[in-house]
């Protein structure tokens, strides 16, 4: 919701906060905000008189039509991301033959949670992820070879959650925690 400055003091109508809820409520429900910031932002909201009195409340929130998930194919040949790149929320990895190479190490990760859905036939993949991240993969069908992964001794607090799912035919998930 973008106010311009002759909007931020028009009167607020029932389908402003309205929209206003539903988008507090949708970044509650993709893990953006914390069950506490979601009662305090929609007590603004629904105390809200002006546009004006609704920015505090959705400040920091993600774009109303940011994309959260995207798809990375290829037929064959190596799929690779690495450096800074921006991360959906849902990332979708499909290869038939070739290696996947993904770096979250220095990627721009703006949501609590992160899913990578991997569907690979054969080759390998090796995923490193930021040094805090809380990595998940029970959702993970391998058909050949486990996953490899070993978890961080001690990490800190507020990382991602990165959660992989899907299925690999033949070859191997490596997953490591960036060192620095």
């Amino acid at each position: 919701m973008t106010s311009l400055p002759e909007k931020s003091s028009s009167p607020l109508s029932e389908g402003d906060r309205d929209a206003a809820v539903q988008r507090l409520q949708q970044a509650y429900a993709e893990e953006h905000i914390t069950h506490e910031e979601l009662d305090e932002r929609l007590q603004q909201v629904l105390t809200a008189r002006t546009h004006g009195d609704l920015e505090p409340a959705l400040a920091s929130l993600p774009e109303e039509n940011a994309p959260t998930t995207s798809t990375i194919a290829a037929a064959g040949g190596r799929i690779k991301r690495r450096g800074v790149w921006r991360v959906p929320r849902s990332l979708k990895v499909e290869s038939a033959y070739g290696n996947v190479r993904l770096d979250l190490s220095r990627a721009v990760i703006e949501h609590r949670v992160v899913d990578i859905e991997l569907q690979l036939g054969t080759g390998r993949a090796k995923i490193t992820v930021p040094r805090g991240a809380i990595v998940e993969f029970e959702g993970l069908q391998t058909m050949w070879k486990d996953t490899r992964y070993r978890t961080r001794r001690s990490s800190r607090p507020g990382g991602p959650t990165i959660r992989i799912s899907g299925t690999m035919g033949f070859g191997r998930l490596k997953i490591r925690h960036a060192r620095r």
